[in-house]
């Protein structure tokens, strides 16, 4: 990617690093009814902060889940 971003931002607390394409942060890990594990609710929503941030910025952006609390914020521009 070739924009002139941050390699590192701290929403609520949580710092996602840039890598690559997205931004991705590791808090705890919860699971869902279906006992999947998803991301904590306060990483969840600093991601949805982030998103919002980046569109600010004409950034575009997309957020997904990994296992054992990851959380990435995929750069779509």
């Amino acid at each position: 990617m070739s924009l002139d971003i941050p390699k590192k931002r701290t929403i609520g607390g949580f710092t996602f690093e840039l890598n690559d394409s997205c931004y991705e942060c590791r808090g705890a890990t919860y699971h869902d009814d279906d006992h999947d594990q998803v991301p904590e609710p306060k990483l969840q929503q600093a991601a949805s902060n982030l998103q919002g941030l980046l569109q600010s910025e004409g950034i575009s952006s997309e957020i997904e889940h990994g296992e054992k609390g990851w959380i990435e914020v995929y750069l779509t521009d």
